[in-house]
């Protein structure tokens, strides 16, 4: 009984959340937490944690839904969050999720961030470094970019499952630059050393890695919960708390 009142809470919570989100697609409250994990399933038809990557569209499309999902969970203008325009988001809801939800945008003539420049210097590294033809690594190029500016890893911040998922990605669309981090670098702080590099600045302050007061900035553990598990996690636990209180 107490089973069916808390799976009653969660899918009650989920739909309020989804509901509540126009044209943001995400609520801050503790009932948005789930809309990530529930967007992605709207997208793809399964929790993150059951895709099947084997093939290399699905592998695609995963990333481009994992995004997408992780930007609802953050709230605000999608087109914002993920760094694509209007035409853009059309574009790829078409081509890889054309069962999917109608997805509201919030229209903004200009994305009004501070930090557009930087978002501008990555994509253009990531477009520069393409190694697939067509709209999805360009898409992919902006996402990255827009996404590298949040505080997690930036796996982390893609909504993707561990770090290894942004290292099949990276090599498979930007493998020039992927074959450039030979020393397993964490790859935001690699993108960033790259375009010191390319411009001819020096970002470091010793020759030599190993020599470093940052080594574990640049190199350190980059493994643990994804975020929108966590964010599950958290939910469900109040979900339960709240089924506890009300059976007493």
């Amino acid at each position: 009984m107490q089973e069916n009142r808390a799976e009653s809470q969660v899918t009650a919570a989920r739909s309020s959340s989804l509901d509540e989100a126009s044209p943001s697609l995400a609520s801050s409250s503790t009932e948005g937490r789930d809309v990530g994990i529930e967007f992605y399933r709207l997208l793809v038809g399964c929790d993150p944690t059951d895709a099947d990557l084997t093939d290399d569209r699905d592998f695609d499309r995963h990333v481009l839904a994992s995004v997408l999902s992780i930007a609802a969970m953050d709230g605000g203008p999608l087109s914002e969050k993920v760094g694509l325009v209007e035409q853009e988001l059309d574009q790829l809801r078409a081509k890889y999720f054309p069962s999917g939800p109608v997805w509201p945008v919030a229209r903004t003539t200009k994305p009004g961030l501070t930090y557009e420049d930087e978002i501008i210097m990555v994509r253009d590294l990531l477009l520069a470094q393409r190694s697939t033809e067509g709209e999805v690594s360009r898409w992919l190029a902006a996402m990255i970019a827009r996404r590298a500016m949040e505080a997690n890893h930036l796996w982390e911040d893609l909504g993707l499952r561990q770090r290894a998922e942004l290292s099949r990605l990276l090599t498979r669309h930007f493998a020039p630059l992927a074959a450039r981090n030979t020393k397993n670098m964490r790859w935001k702080r690699f993108i960033y050393r790259t375009l010191c590099e390319d411009d001819g600045l020096v970002m470091c302050t010793t020759p030599v890695c190993t020599q470093c007061n940052d080594f574990d900035l640049c190199f350190g553990e980059e493994s643990g919960e994804s975020r929108m598990a966590e964010r599950r996690r958290e939910f469900m636990r109040d979900v339960e708390e709240h089924v506890k209180a009300a059976s007493h």
